[in-house]
């Protein structure tokens, strides 16, 4: 797929705005690296997450807790590099943002000084609405992100759906509404009935962006180990299998270590 000449332009927030206007779906993927990065944004994604989910995928940790922000910045930098049209949004991880309001500014600085990203995402509703507004105060595109947030495993008792009773219904639209209000430019709805996702993404004016949470969100969002079968960890039910590349990978690995056992690999094209 080659990128229309629409999509060969930055993308900005501006643009997702719009898209929601015009009613056209927003594509985001995860990227931790360059090279996945490249092969994303010259495939035309809209937004590329530079997310926490790294520890799981990445690192092999068991959630996104022990991540750092100097790991973030890290990967923030690789992908950056990389993504020539796609809007890099990078998560701020446990304990960035949650201290005090200087160390959230410090850290949403970070990101976009030393990471290059065009926007941060935090986890929260109505309880980091200030933080919010204090990082957009200094010209930082917050992304907001409620429903099931991976930072509050330990409270949530696991990864499980949010919003099926009435009351954290309820709950969840009054965090949808302080973020929008406290000027998120978009939020993520993980793990979140459909039907309340609809509602939600009706009533606000910001792109919502889906993970589990049904169609009617204006874009989605899934992790690219997660589509291409590379992360066998867990698979929720949210996540389509797009490609299957763990096999390909497994059979190259296969045919390197035969050839190099048998002497056939290096051959003499390979030789100096």
């Amino acid at each position: 797929m080659t990128l229309s000449k629409s999509a060969k332009k930055r993308r900005t927030i501006p643009d997702l705005l719009a898209m929601k206007a015009k009613g056209e779906k927003i594509a985001v993927l995860t990227a931790y690296d360059y090279p996945f990065a490249r092969i994303m944004d010259q495939a035309g994604i809209d937004v590329i997450l530079v997310g926490d989910s790294v520890g799981s995928v990445v690192a092999g940790y068991d959630n996104t807790l022990p991540v750092t922000m100097d790991e973030m910045v890290y990967h923030t930098r690789a992908v950056a590099r990389s993504a020539a049209h796609a809007l890099v949004v990078a998560d701020m991880p446990f304990m960035s943002y949650q201290v005090d309001l200087a160390e959230a500014r410090r850290n949403a600085g970070r990101l976009i000084k030393e990471g290059g990203a065009h926007a941060v995402k935090l986890e929260g509703g109505v309880h980091v609405a200030e933080t919010i507004r204090t990082i957009v105060a200094m010209d930082v595109p917050v992304v907001g992100h409620i429903g099931l947030t991976p930072q509050s495993v330990h409270r949530m008792g696991g990864y499980r759906v949010q919003g099926r009773e009435e009351a954290q219904a309820n709950q969840l639209l009054a965090d949808a509404k302080a973020v929008a209000d406290a000027g998120a430019c978009a939020i993520v709805l993980e793990g979140i009935p459909a039907k309340l996702a609809g509602r939600i993404s009706a009533e606000l004016t910001i792109p919502t962006i889906g993970i589990g949470a049904g169609v009617d969100c204006d874009g989605q969002v899934l992790v690219i180990h997660d589509i291409l079968g590379l992360c066998e960890k867990y698979s929720p039910k949210f996540v389509k299998r797009f490609a299957d590349v763990s096999g390909t990978i497994r059979q190259g690995i296969d045919d390197y270590i035969r050839e190099v056992k048998e002497g056939s690999f290096p051959g003499p094209e390979h030789s100096f």
